[in-house]
């Protein structure tokens, strides 16, 4: 299986419920942006909400580094506000939630579950370059960590403005980096 990092985020133009209005969401508005993409199999079930309401309790961390969230889903835009509607803990949301009822977006980024018409719970992070810098997929029975997906945002970020070094494990902002060269090599 071909690895898509690094690889060119392919064009796209979706519907989205964000802050109480329909909206259009293209891959045009993420030029020059950090973008993670958040998907997940579906609204109304069970661990859904719990990454939702974390990745929204971490939302305004992330717009301070520059970073906008977009959660996706197969499901319609509509089914999004019903969602907030009903959920206390989706109308904490005030991110882009992406419908993707086509599976076209899902397809693109291969989490999509072709026998279910649903996504599995991935994780990407799109460069201001377009590119994507990170990829996790996890069994939909797994849940995700927005702090852990934070740490990785702050390592992509540090990296990509610092040339020639890299984050070790357990990295965060502040702590030593490494710079790859033959002097470290059996060294660590």
């Amino acid at each position: 299986m071909p690895t898509i990092i690094n690889s060119k985020l392919q064009s796209f133009k979706v519907q989205a419920y964000h802050n109480g209005k329909f909206k259009t969401v293209s891959s045009e508005d993420l030029a020059g942006k950090w973008s993670v993409f958040f998907f997940y199999p579906a609204d109304f079930t069970f661990i859904c909400p719990t990454e939702l309401g974390d990745m929204a309790d971490s939302y305004e961390k992330f717009k301070s580094m520059g970073v906008e969230i977009y959660s996706v889903s197969t499901d319609t835009h509509f089914v999004h506000k019903a969602w907030a509607d009903a959920s206390e803990t989706i109308k904490k949301v005030k991110y882009p939630m992406l419908a993707d009822p086509t599976g076209e977006l899902s397809k693109a980024f291969g989490v999509y579950i072709e026998e279910e018409g649903l996504a599995y719970r991935g994780t990407f992070l799109v460069d201001p370059e377009g590119r994507i810098k990170l990829a996790e997929m996890h069994d939909n029975s797994i849940g995700r960590d927005a702090g852990e997906l934070l740490r990785k945002v702050q390592a992509a970020q540090f990296v990509a403005s610092h040339p020639g070094e890299v984050c070790p494990a357990k990295w965060t902002p502040g702590a030593a980096t490494l710079k790859p060269g033959l002097e470290l090599v059996g060294k660590i």
